[in-house]
């Protein structure tokens, strides 16, 4: 090989190593910056990061303050499976299960060989029934606030700490109308409450963090949103929920969630987690902390929650079509409020100063602007038995007056029967509404139960498909007013109804059992 080849074939080798060294350094660089680009992240994925650190971060914060609550009762389903005395031949129920049935009792109740041929040793183990929920911790000295459905009946509570403290726990007040109840522990150190927000400003579309011991699986946390607020459901317990305005929301609520805290991303108790609907829709219902807040300081002071109650019949008045569709003259100049359409007979709305009529539309309650039934609700209920209020309405088209009403405690039981009193007359119909009338006098009042004093005229038969049946006036009530006026007799009622507007609507004043309201008669077609 020549010196010139070999110069010729090192000036390749050279121009090779230079172009594989070039390539090498390009390459590095594309790298380079590509590893510059992805570990800048997008202010997106930024931000999804901060917020996934928030989520992280309420947690960690929210569950030291979060408790398992575990239950244990005597299985004492009456007419059901358990019955703890027995029948009297020495069987229950219980023998009369399939085996693979009473085995799996056996093994959720520790129950094993103590069923069955019994004979004189009846029930030498009563099962033992258990269940989970869970609470949040409110005090430092150890109270807790949880579901009453949770500690309903219980025997014994135990209450465990996600540092693994566990402690006995007693009923310190319940309140099953609310479905909240308030427990209490000695802790041996000063506990770290949880921090309870404000549910009324809590915003539909916020996100919401349920924490809680679903199915036994303790301190599982789920994410969602509210889904809306001031949901009506129907009765839970068997006093029913009374005064219950819940919390919507889509974070997963499960069987074991009970009792445990539905909280915001500022660490804030929102709702207490209390009730589903269905398996796995979605749709899960907590207490708004307010009203736990309000119930829970009677509970631990005085062991119940005493309601108000003045006992009238209310509806929304932009839900009320019939009253908002009256002649301008009838309906009231306001357009938020709420139509009194009852008072019930010696309730304390009927011995109001000045005197409540159905038909006044509430406004303000002690100065606070009422636009809902609910409101109206809480106001009174969270008042003390006795207290004076003073109630802003409107009447007839521009009238507006202040009215007091001394509360009472809610009576344990609404359902009275009572009939009631006022009236003076004889008989008449009216084609138009088709009710029959008649003045008060003593024979009437004999007749439909009523006092022969009673301002008014008496409803004697009521048209089958009348716009009075419609209604549900009935032979007995006492119509007292018609379109806002007096109707002392049967000559009043004539012509009152005489040129009334079935199409628009005519109002009626009703005494019915006692309880007056507030009726609006008009066509439906």
């Amino acid at each position: 090989m020549t010196t010139r080849t070999r110069k010729k074939d090192i000036g390749i080798f050279m121009n090779r190593i230079r172009n594989l060294a070039l390539s090498i350094i390009v390459s590095a660089s594309l790298v380079g910056s590509g590893a510059v680009a992805f570990a800048k992240d997008s202010s997106a994925l930024e931000m999804a990061k901060q917020l996934n650190e928030a989520f992280v971060e309420v947690a960690d914060k929210v569950s030291p303050a979060v408790v398992v609550i575990t239950v244990t009762q005597k299985a004492n389903y009456q007419g059901g499976m358990y019955d703890n005395n027995g029948d009297e031949d020495g069987s229950s129920p219980f023998d009369s299960l399939p085996p693979q049935f009473k085995k799996w009792l056996d093994e959720q109740f520790g129950n094993r060989g103590n069923h069955g041929n019994r004979g004189n040793h009846r029930q030498q183990h009563v099962p033992q029934m258990q269940g989970e929920g869970s609470g949040i911790v409110i005090s430092e000295d150890g109270y807790i606030l949880t579901n009453n459905h949770v500690v309903e009946g219980a025997d014994k509570i135990k209450v465990r700490f996600k540092n693994g403290d566990v402690y006995d726990a007693t009923v310190k007040g319940t309140d099953p109308e609310s479905d909240v109840a308030v427990i209490k522990i000695k802790p041996t150190a000063k506990l770290i409450p949880a921090k309870l927000g404000d549910s009324d400003k809590t915003r539909v579309g916020e996100f919401a963090i349920a924490i809680g011991a679903p199915f036994q699986l303790t301190y599982s946390v789920t994410v969602g949103h509210i889904s809306a607020k001031g949901r009506s459901v129907g009765p839970m317990t068997p006093n029913g929920y009374a005064d219950q305005d819940f919390i919507q929301t889509d974070a997963s609520i499960n069987p074991g969630n009970s009792g445990g805290p539905l909280i915001n991303l500022y660490g804030e108790v929102i709702g207490i987690n209390a009730m589903i609907r269905g398996m796995n829709t979605g749709i899960g219902f907590a207490i708004p902390i307010n009203l736990a807040k309000r119930v829970k300081d009677h509970l631990i002071t005085e062991g119940k929650f005493v309601r108000s109650w003045i006992g009238v019949g209310i509806q929304d008045l932009k839900d009320d079509t019939d009253y908002r569709d009256l002649d301008p003259k009838l309906r009231p100049d306001v357009e938020e409020g709420v139509v009194i359409r009852t008072i019930q007979r010696d309730a304390p709305a009927s011995r109001a100063k000045p005197e409540l009529v159905a038909g006044d539309v509430v406004i303000a309650i002690d100065g606070k602007k009422i636009s809902t039934p609910r409101q109206l609700q809480e106001e009174v209920s969270g008042k003390k038995p006795g207290q004076t209020i003073t109630l802003e309405v409107v009447r007839n088209h521009n009238q507006h007056l202040s009215i007091k009403v001394k509360t009472e405690a809610l009576p344990s039981d609404l359902a009275k029967n009572d009939r009631s009193n006022r009236n003076d007359g004889t008989g008449d119909e009216s084609t138009n509404f088709g009710v029959t009338v008649e003045n008060v006098n003593q024979d009437s009042a004999s007749k439909f139960d009523i006092e022969p004093n009673q301002h008014g005229v008496v409803v004697t038969a009521v048209e089958p498909g009348s716009l009075a049946e419609d209604v549900g006036i009935k032979p007995g009530d006492v119509i007292t007013d018609v379109n806002r006026k007096p109707v002392a007799n049967r000559r009043d009622f004539n012509q009152a109804t005489k040129n009334a507007d079935t199409k628009r609507g005519a109002i009626f004043n009703v005494i019915s059992n006692g309880t007056s309201k507030f009726l609006v008669l008009k066509d439906r077609d």
